[in-house]
This record gives structure tokens, sequence and C-alpha cells, in this order.
């Protein structure tokens, strides 16, 4: 699957890159991760769960400060929660790594020579490549920790599934030198729970901010 993604994205920017007036962009920064419908146990200690994010698009302006932008990401998502008291302290912390494709319409409003207001939405489609769950913790002075790869199918015993769709909200400030700043969102409309289950149900939820440069 992850190939099937890594191609059409390389199929989207190579027909993007045809367009007349087509221009290139790369966007990196933070990532905060969290899911959905976290469980009643845990809603107090859940916590924003940092990583980053690596994106390439293409430009291709359609109308009057209207584009729309495809593109290839690398996306760090998952949660973590965290617990504390006078006896003990823990972290729960999954990490997951994600090959996405957006495809963002995308409005500029000029801001006179200095350069542009941009914002935008659209959907998005990925595939988790790798992951990990990590715990540690101390109790009465003892500390430990452990760490597990995350299984990624459709069985009960895995922990969740590899496929995403979503749609990605976005806003920021290009500079008329093309230097760009931006905050995302990214709501998850997939279930990933492994069975599909109601009662286990949780999806991505991952806020975001950057730097990038479009040329």
């Amino acid at each position: 699957m992850k190939k099937i993604l890594l191609s059409l994205g390389a199929a989207v920017l190579l027909a993007a890159g045809a367009q007349a007036q087509t221009s290139w962009g790369l966007k990196a920064g933070v990532n905060l991760g969290k899911y959905s419908n976290v469980p009643a146990a845990y809603e107090d200690y859940a916590k924003m769960n940092p990583s980053f994010y690596v994106t390439g698009y293409a430009d291709i302006p359609v109308a009057p400060q209207f584009s729309v932008q495809p593109g290839v990401s690398l996306q760090g998502k998952g949660a973590k929660y965290k617990a504390s008291d006078e006896n003990a302290d823990g972290t729960l912390t999954q990490n997951v790594m994600a090959i996405e494709i957006p495809v963002n319409a995308v409005y500029y409003i000029p801001t006179g020579y200095s350069g542009s207001v941009f914002l935008g939405a659209g959907p998005y489609v990925g595939y988790s490549v790798s992951g990990k769950n990590k715990a540690s913790g101390t109790i009465f002075g003892t500390t430990g920790s452990s760490e597990e790869d995350i299984r990624f199918g459709s069985d009960a015993d895995d922990h969740q599934k590899p496929f995403d769709f979503g749609i990605n909200f976005l806003a920021g400030y290009k500079l008329a030198n093309g230097f760009l700043v931006n905050a995302g969102y990214g709501l998850g409309l997939t279930n990933l729970s492994p069975t599909g289950s109601s009662d286990n149900k949780f999806s991505n939820r991952v806020l975001s901010f950057g730097v990038g440069y479009q040329f």
C-alpha cells in the first residue's frame, strides 16, 4: 500500500509539473497529535504527542487567487498519556509515522506588496508505515520502561488499521519572496480500531505548525 501511495503521489506531482505557472513548495514543522474518543478513564491524562512533518507539494493556479495543491507528506502522529501521584508516575506514548497524499484547495488574499494570507482545506489519504508503543514510569522509587512495535492490520490482536482518510484545514501567510508560515489541523475520519468496533472507536487528530518555501 505504501508503494501505491508513493507512486500515486509522484504521478500527481509530475502531472502538476506539466501545468503552466505551476510552482513548487516544501513545508516542515511540528505536529501535535492525539486520538478522538479517548476513554473516560484516560481523559484527564491525555496530552498532545509532539512529532514532525515534511511535505512537498505543487501549487497549481486554477483561477485568480485560487490554487489546488496536491502533495506527498511524511507525517508523525499518535497519542500520549501521562499520570502521576505522590507514589508513582508514568507515561504511555504511541508514535506513528505515515505517508500521506493531501490535495488541498487554497485561496490567497493579497495584502499589498508584502505577500498574501492563505486559507485552504482538502482531503488526504494516508498509510502508516511504522510505529512504536513506549511506556515508562516510576513506582515507589523503582523505574522501568518498555517498548514494542505497533502492529497494523484488521485482526483482533493488531493495534490499529494502517489506512487513514480525513480532511486537512490550513492557514498561513506567504511572503512575496516565497517564504511562508503556516498552521494546520488534520481531522481523521477513519475508525482506526482494528476490528472496526464502535466500542473502541478512535481517529487521528493532528494540530501542526511550520514554515516553508514556495518557488
